[in-house]
């Protein structure tokens, strides 16, 4: 018995491929643009606050307007202006003067009681992210979370240490960060034994895609990006 051909699928009619077309150019576009808008937003913003404090002799604006004659506005010169001098307190406050000055100014503004808890709050705050900054992910990994069976995509902090490690007894363990989807800034602490845990090959960023896309975004072997298109087939 000879199986019926399908009939060929209906063409695609010209508003729905410019629609298409238009949908996809709004995909490239969209993420450049809100880009270049946040830079721009924020070195505006920036210089807003900085320029105000250069003064009017030595901004650069000026300096090009009383040699060229010609007015122009240079955006983003706050922001380099902020840089240097964020450097230059920087390299300061390591040497032995400078850290006599920050403890001097600490003591005093301790001694304030509505600006000590100000203070006390918001220097917390830096150090925990700048803290978090200079300390990455190392792996990404898969961990049974949060049954027997079931895997969860997760990233490897360090190795536990101090009273966890302790506790647990002589078999190692890592402390695993697992995110939650879309968010991955939120999710849970767990301290896994090192052997219950598959090391993946996918690089943290990687990995994250995944974990933002709630799958749809998968890595491929050779490092690129390709959307899953459906479910594998259990027989392959």
């Amino acid at each position: 018995m000879q199986i019926p051909t399908p009939p060929p699928p209906p063409k695609r009619g010209f508003f729905a491929s410019l629609r298409s077309s238009f949908l996809t150019g709004l995909v490239v576009i969209t993420p450049i643009g809100v880009t270049i808008w946040l830079i721009w937003t924020l070195t505006g913003w920036i210089d807003s606050w900085v320029l105000p404090l250069i003064p009017t002799a030595y901004n650069p604006s000026t300096l090009i307007r009383d040699y060229t004659g010609i007015e122009v506005n240079i955006r983003g010169i706050g922001v380099v202006t902020f840089l240097l001098f964020t450097i230059l307190v920087g390299w300061i406050a390591k040497g032995l003067i400078g850290r006599s000055l920050i403890l001097w100014a600490e003591s005093l503004v301790l001694s304030i009681p509505l600006i000590r808890s100000l203070y006390s709050g918001l220097k917390q705050i830096v150090e925990t992210v700048l803290a978090q900054g200079q300390q990455n992910f190392d792996k990404a990994c898969l961990v049974e979370y949060p049954r027997k069976g079931i895997w969860a995509i997760a990233f490897i902090s360090t190795t536990a240490k101090g009273e966890i490690s302790r506790r647990h007894g002589p078999e190692e363990m890592v402390s695993v960060f697992l995110p939650t989807t879309p968010n991955p800034t939120s999710g849970f602490l767990l301290f896994v034994p090192r052997k219950d845990v598959i090391i993946l090959d996918m690089s943290v960023e990687d990995a994250a895609k995944l974990v933002i896309s709630a799958g749809l975004v998968y890595p491929s072997g050779d490092g690129s990006d390709a959307p899953q298109e459906g479910l594998p087939d259990a027989a392959e």
